[in-house]
């Protein structure tokens, strides 16, 4: 009886989920100036902000061997439309301006 009951709470059809509006904070960091920076914006910073980026590890261990890895996960496993021929440039700025 008792799972029964629960099943019926949760299989309600009256009931409505509310919707939910929220603000995001306004962006505080910007993209340092550097080489390939446009890149970095166009391919990186429509998923992620600089200040996403900075926060990264990139330090614990090959900063170029860390980046390297984001970008080509980013490329095959979330599906990001970076070109192979940005992956270098992107590597680069992101060393340049996060590596450790």
């Amino acid at each position: 009886m008792g799972i029964a009951l629960a099943l019926g709470f949760f299989l309600d059809t009256g009931a409505q989920a509310a919707t939910r509006r929220y603000q995001l904070p306004d962006e505080t960091v910007e993209f340092a100036t550097g080489p390939n920076m446009e890149m970095v914006q166009g391919n990186c910073g429509a998923c992620h902000s600089p200040d996403y980026i900075s926060t990264q590890p990139a330090g614990l261990i090959d900063p170029r061997a860390f980046w390297k890895a984001e970008v080509v996960k980013m490329q095959r496993v979330y599906g990001a439309p970076v070109q192979d021929a940005d992956v270098a440039g992107i590597v680069d700025y992101l060393v340049q301006v996060y590596g450790r």
